[in-house]
């Protein structure tokens, strides 16, 4: 097994700072390969080693400045920095890159959601939600926001529209599901969507690196494999989470 391959194993086994140690013996043996800095500045961020995660982050986009993933998890890191006028400049910048790309917008909106701006965010995932309308993700945390702000009724009905493409049906008769995790898609053709959060990467998501042929293959791609959606970093953990306020 290679260093590369066990910092994976630690990271996904809660180990991160034996992950950093494994892959900083990758960029020792391999200084040239940017996955290993990408993975490394994700490690960096999960132990709360800000600084040095943004370094990493920086010198990716100084090798690859049109890569909007690079952008977006810098963009995290800016934020957990509470740099959050640069953060949003860079989840700007990653959405002209993939204007495309519904998840950009959902990646915006979360982060809008924590920095206060409720209208923004449920802008950005009606955008995401008219570039890929059966997105139970957009329209579950849609209807968070809507929440918050005391839209019950538009809120309802984002839950159930999230509900319905996952296809879960609430046994209570009041039309809304229990406070809590959602179950997983009994539909074989609809993966299990991973929810936007603030967390650095998925402990299942292996990054890889994306370069301009990369980046025009993903936009190909976008409306048809879900697995293209799942680069953003650090806004993902799994499940549906309704909260109870």
């Amino acid at each position: 097994m290679s260093n590369f391959e066990k910092s994976v194993q630690q990271f996904k086994e809660g180990k991160f700072q034996e992950a950093l140690d494994s892959i900083n013996k990758s960029i020792e043996e391999n200084p040239s390969n940017f996955e290993f800095y990408f993975f490394r500045a994700r490690v960096q961020t999960r132990l709360g080693k800000l600084a040095a995660s943004l370094s990493d982050f920086d010198y990716l986009i100084e090798q690859d400045p049109f890569n909007p993933t690079y952008i977006s998890d810098r963009a995290v890191v800016l934020h957990l920095l509470k740099r959050d006028d640069e953060a949003m400049g860079e989840f700007d910048r990653a959405i002209n890159l993939e204007p495309s790309n519904p998840y950009r917008y959902s990646s915006r909106a979360y982060f809008k959601d924590r920095i206060g701006d409720l209208q923004g965010a449920i802008e950005d995932y009606e955008k995401a939600i008219e570039l890929d309308p059966e997105d139970a993700v957009a329209y579950n945390n849609k209807g968070l926001v809507e929440e918050k702000l005391g839209y019950q009724s538009k809120s309802k009905k984002s839950f159930e529209k999230a509900d319905d493409l996952v296809g879960y049906k609430p046994k209570d008769t009041n039309g809304l599901p229990p406070i809590g995790k959602m179950p997983p898609s009994n539909n074989p053709n609809k993966s299990n969507e991973p929810e936007i959060s603030m967390e650095p990467m998925s402990p299942d998501e292996v990054p890889r690196k994306m370069t301009l042929s990369g980046y025009l293959k993903t936009l190909k791609k976008v409306f048809t494999d879900k697995t293209t959606q799942r680069e953003f970093l650090d806004f993902i953990s799994n499940g549906f989470k309704k909260n109870n306020g």
